[in-house]
């Protein structure tokens, strides 16, 4: 008798803990589909997920969040500043690109004009 009944302990808590590890992968995936979305919003902070008010979203039992684009269009017009434009990973421009100039004889130095000029008369012979 003592036996069965460490093994209905030991499966109230086996049940427990799988109850609770469901749980919290509901939640991460739940939080993975915001993620998600907030990045297709544009959002520039994945920190702002935090401010979203989640006591009424309902997940669907594999974790996903349905509302989730909804959720985010009411942030973007509650913070905009949350979000921005896409961007590459550099706001510069790339520099016009530019053909290769030579060096004119005036903006030479002595050595710099004294090699280029023999340079010149090896290439003639």
């Amino acid at each position: 008798m003592e036996m069965i009944d460490s093994l209905r302990r030991q499966t109230e808590a086996l049940q427990h803990e799988l109850e609770s590890l469901r749980g919290k992968a509901k939640e991460s995936t739940m939080l993975a589909d915001l993620k998600v979305a907030a990045i297709r919003a544009g959002m520039i902070d994945l920190d702002g997920i935090k401010l979203l008010d989640l006591s009424g979203v309902q997940a669907t039992e594999d974790g996903q969040v349905p509302e989730a684009p909804v959720l985010m269009t009411d942030l973007k017009r509650n913070k905009p500043w949350l979000f921005g434009a896409w961007s590459t990973s550099s706001a510069k421009e790339a520099p016009p690109s530019q053909p290769p100039q030579q060096k004119q004889a005036m903006d030479m130095s002595d050595d710099e004009y004294a090699a280029a000029r023999s340079l010149i008369l090896k290439r003639r012979t």
